[in-house]
């Protein structure tokens, strides 16, 4: 069970707004159009592409946007400059934090990163520094209403899952990260639909923060971090606190 309780208790953050919802539209199309351009635009044939589209529609994107994007990145003749480059430090109180960023300019990005840490009372490390603390893991989630566990979960373990949890509102189903796209496969081809589906990093222990004013830092730095264009995923180890539905 703990194991969902730190994904959900993560991305519980997302999708306040229709504003961050468009964001998260422009951040999963520059994905896609990096995978097309460097893997090509058959998804049977581009192992990448076809995760990148499952997590699309799992972000409900639109069908005729997802096209669109494969269409225009596999038409598109200009060579693709953004790099993969992953950051990692510590926010306030000691919590790790971990960013995933696609960027056109490794200087600019890094630099906006160091900002964000040091404005808000925590420091960006080196390679290595926090990565330690999470395992890498491929992350489905299945919406539990109207469906029985013990059917889902013998789905899942037949189709290759390392690990089932339920928290009574949603079944959380782990993977190897490159299982993800042969699990998810075969769920879907047994008629399931997804909340997410996506490669995470999962942390290994929480961290508490009690003082006020580090929680403020924290979820300001959040918050700046998921703003920038260049940021396509922001993992913690922060355990926030409850929010009232």
């Amino acid at each position: 069970m703990s194991g969902h309780s730190k994904w959900n208790n993560i991305k519980r953050k997302k999708e306040k707004t229709d504003a961050a919802k468009a964001k998260i539209f422009t951040k999963i199309g520059r994905e896609i159009s990096v995978i097309v351009k460097t893997g090509g635009a058959n998804p049977n044939e581009n192992s990448k592409l076809k995760d990148a589209i499952a997590k699309a529609k799992a972000a409900n994107v639109p069908n005729e946007n997802i096209e669109r994007i494969i269409k225009k990145a596999a038409g598109d003749g200009e060579a693709n400059n953004y790099e993969e480059l992953i950051y990692e430090g510590y926010g306030p109180s000691g919590v790790a934090v971990v960013v995933e960023t696609l960027s056109d300019n490794r200087n600019r990005t890094a630099g906006e990163m160091r900002h964000y840490f040091d404005k808000c009372g925590g420091n960006l490390g080196q390679s290595g520094s926090v990565m330690f603390m999470f395992d890498r893991k491929g992350v489905i989630q299945i919406e539990a209403e109207g469906l029985d566990e013990d059917t889902v979960m013998e789905a899942a373990l037949e189709a290759g899952a390392d690990d089932f949890n339920f928290d009574g509102d949603v079944f959380e189903i782990t993977t190897e990260p490159n299982d993800l796209g042969a699990v998810r496969d075969a769920l879907e081809t047994a008629g399931y639909s997804f909340l997410s589906a996506e490669v995470a990093y999962i942390p290994q222990t929480m961290t508490t923060l009690d003082d006020e004013e580090a929680i403020t830092k924290m979820e300001k730095l959040i918050d700046m971090l998921e703003e920038n264009d260049d940021v396509q995923a922001v993992w913690h180890n922060w355990e926030m606190p409850e929010e009232d539905e």
